[in-house]
């Protein structure tokens, strides 16, 4: 996601030490774990209301049976079938 190598994490660490200390760097992993999970529930709950709402702004698809009568030669029976064999 955001392509941070192992090098990178060390020097995050190091930073992170300097500037928090090691006594706080266990409850500020845990807050920033915390947030994080938040973030990704939050953007996930838009994401599926988003879809949900297009999914009912699309029009349903219209067949009007054409599959089934080019598949299986079903379907409005009504018109007669002419063929023009030219040999």
């Amino acid at each position: 996601m955001f392509n941070i190598g192992i090098p990178e994490l060390i020097v995050i660490f190091i930073v992170a030490l300097l500037v928090v200390g090691p006594k706080k760097i266990p409850d500020l992993a845990k807050s920033l774990g915390k947030a994080i999970g938040e973030f990704r529930r939050a953007t996930e709950d838009v994401t599926e209301s988003l879809k949900e709402t297009l999914k009912e702004d699309e029009p349903a698809p219209k067949d009007n049976g054409l599959k089934d009568s080019l598949l299986y030669g079903k379907g409005d029976d009504s018109s007669p079938r002419t063929f023009n064999n030219k040999t």
